[in-house]
């Protein structure tokens, strides 16, 4: 099977606006590669750090929470 590494990037970047705390920060706790690709793409801060959190940037905010609510909320 083809991963579309893309749509995973989307889901990952979705599921961490469930988990957003402290002025922008939401727990890192996904794939290493997912949380690259976002980092590649400016959505996120470095995630390379002792930290358990990351730091998304205004764009990864607004992405993330427009993703979150194209992927996850109920259509009626």
């Amino acid at each position: 099977m083809e991963i579309d590494e893309d749509k995973i990037d989307q889901a990952v970047l979705a599921l961490l606006h469930l988990t957003l705390h402290n002025g922008g920060r939401a727990w890192k706790s996904f794939d290493w590669g997912a949380m690259n690709r976002l980092y590649e793409k400016g959505y996120i801060d470095n995630p390379v750090s002792k930290a358990k959190s990351v730091l998304l940037t205004k764009e990864g905010e607004r992405e993330s929470e427009r993703l979150f609510r194209e992927l996850f909320s109920k259509k009626s």
